[in-house]
């Protein structure tokens, strides 16, 4: 059996984790997701392209 992760959902789940846990940490964790995902998507990683 094979188990794939996406980075995009684990990075969210962190993210989550740590507002709950710090909630003062909402603004850098929420710039921090966004500039990963804004990267992820210029790069093309995490993409589904379609033929």
């Amino acid at each position: 059996m094979n188990l794939t992760i996406s980075l995009a959902p684990l990075l969210a789940l962190i993210a989550g984790i740590l507002v709950l846990l710090v909630p003062k940490l909402l603004n850098y964790i929420v710039a921090l997701y966004l500039i990963i995902i804004g990267v992820m998507g210029l790069l093309g990683i995490g993409s589904i392209h379609l033929r």
